[in-house]
């Protein structure tokens, strides 16, 4: 390896955070130098990541859903209305006080969130049960003036890729029926990322401010810490008791709507780069890859024959919908490998005068390091097949090591010998007092009772003693 490419090279893996905030320059998927705190650049290619994952997201949603977009600014007496959301919020809002230079009549919010964004404009759109379900979505920059420490995708104070639904029903058992389409939506998103998630749902002490219940789902990263990916949230009837948000049913009465918010952020995409990464760079799944095949040229003699057998393999592959590039340039190939392996390319095809002889191709896959040989006759029925491997693959190897990583334990010292690798699931007999007295004891949080609930067969809380039949993930979290 060249000097220029030793200064590019990547800390190990194993020191995740070094590992984490260098490939985000390296592979340029953010700038952190915008001179203001919490506050990010998306680089082009990082941008295109970005679209990518969040065209799932739109795909997904658009089944049942439609898109809109409401204002950035709140204004202070909407936002003010719901006294314990904005408990929950209000260390964290930045305001907007002044016009130029004349004070604000009315001073107006940087959403931290949409509810009192979006219930006004509900409050005059819903009218009948015939409105009902209303189902809508934004994506769209929020802001939080974050006081912990700053982390580009993952704690932010402007969070540039805020996806955020909000429903109306008739009924609690509606919304919640919602709720649960959220988690199953949000799986199969995660999915389509080649990432496994849990979800559970979260203690009344870490719901979402102003809700009934809140289920949230979280990705386990490399240093062995949890992630929260992602939130549904079940209002019952508190907001539209704010707002003012009622139907008229069948028999004329009118009654107060019943809703639901489900959100997930950039954090989606820090979860992919870091559970699937390694110490050579990116690797990212087929679907999201801004590029999916490079193609390179080997040349020691014939170039010219070398050249069109690469832009016809790439006219191929182009023509089945692949994204394909050709690197012509004038760098070594092991330069060219190390740059393209670094930026996650999911598939490397190599092409010189030994495989036009044998009307074939050389593949390397990123995610194994697999070579394969593959004839010319069968190009794209092959090369597809192999980025749909590579795509199960990265599931199955992040869903093993997830699984490998949560332990059953039943005491303090279990979870605290635990809880530095991985998730711990403990007995818990359901107080609010012996679960803060848990996340006291051993420095981790309860993420929530498993959405597919696990039964204890009669352990016991580590805390009172009382025996129980609920059991809960514990992880230390960002």
């Amino acid at each position: 390896m060249g000097e220029a490419e030793k200064e590019k090279s990547l800390p190990e893996k194993k020191n995740f955070s070094e590992w984490y905030n260098e490939i985000l320059s390296v592979a340029e998927i953010m700038d952190v130098r915008y001179p203001v705190k919490g506050l990010y650049v998306w680089f082009p290619f990082g941008f295109s990541i970005r679209k990518r994952v969040y065209n799932i997201m739109r795909e997904l949603l658009d089944r049942e859903h439609q898109e809109a977009l409401f204002p950035l600014l709140i204004p202070e007496n909407e936002f003010m209305k719901e006294a314990e959301h904005i408990k929950g919020f209000e260390d964290e809002v930045y305001w907007v006080t002044n016009g130029g230079t004349s004070p604000l009549e009315v001073n107006l919010a940087l959403r931290p969130t949409s509810e009192t964004a979006i219930y006004p404009m509900y409050r005059i759109w819903v009218r009948s049960h015939a409105d009902l379900p209303m189902k809508i979505y934004q994506i769209v920059n929020t802001f939080r003036y974050e006081t912990k420490h700053t982390r580009p995708l993952i704690r932010l104070r402007e969070i540039t890729s805020f996806k955020e639904a909000h429903t109306v029903h008739a009924t609690w058992e509606d919304a919640a029926e919602q709720t649960e389409e959220a988690i199953r939506l949000y799986k199969e998103f995660y999915r389509r990322l080649a990432i496994p998630v849990l979800a559970s749902r979260r203690p009344d002490w870490d719901k979402f401010p102003g809700a009934d219940y809140t289920i949230a789902v979280d990705a386990l990263m490399p240093d062995g810490r949890t992630l929260q990916v992602g939130t549904a949230h079940h209002l019952a009837d508190n907001f539209a008791k704010t707002f003012d948000i009622k139907y008229e049913a069948l028999d004329g009465e009118q009654v107060y709507a019943h809703q639901t918010c489900y959100g997930i952020s950039e954090r989606s995409i820090a979860a992919l780069i870091s559970i699937h990464g390694d110490d050579k760079g990116l690797i990212l799944p087929p679907e999201i890859a801004p590029l999916q095949v490079i193609i390179i040229p080997i040349i020691f003699k014939n170039p010219e024959e070398v050249l069109q057998t690469c832009k016809d393999v790439k006219s191929r592959l182009e023509s089945v919908g692949m994204r394909v590039q050709i690197d012509d340039s004038d760098k070594r190939p092991g330069a060219k490998y190390y740059k393209w392996e670094m930026k996650g390319v999911p598939l490397r095809i190599e092409i010189g005068p030994r495989d036009i002889k044998q009307k074939a191709v050389m593949s390397v896959r990123r995610d194994t390091g697999e070579k394969k040989n593959i004839q010319l006759s069968n190009l794209e029925r092959d090369i597809e097949s192999l980025l749909r491997e590579i795509h199960e693959n990265l599931y199955s190897t992040a869903n093993e090591k997830l699984e490998n990583h949560i332990f059953k334990c039943e005491n303090i010292e279990d979870i605290c010998s635990h809880i530095t690798r991985g998730i711990a699931i403990v007995p818990w007999c359901g107080d609010n007092k012996c679960g803060l007295e848990l996340e006291d004891q051993t420095g981790a949080g309860i993420l929530g009772v498993p959405h597919s609930p696990k039964c204890s067969n009669g352990a016991k809380c580590p805390i009172c003693g009382s025996q129980t039949q609920t059991l809960v993930y514990m992880s230390k979290t960002y």
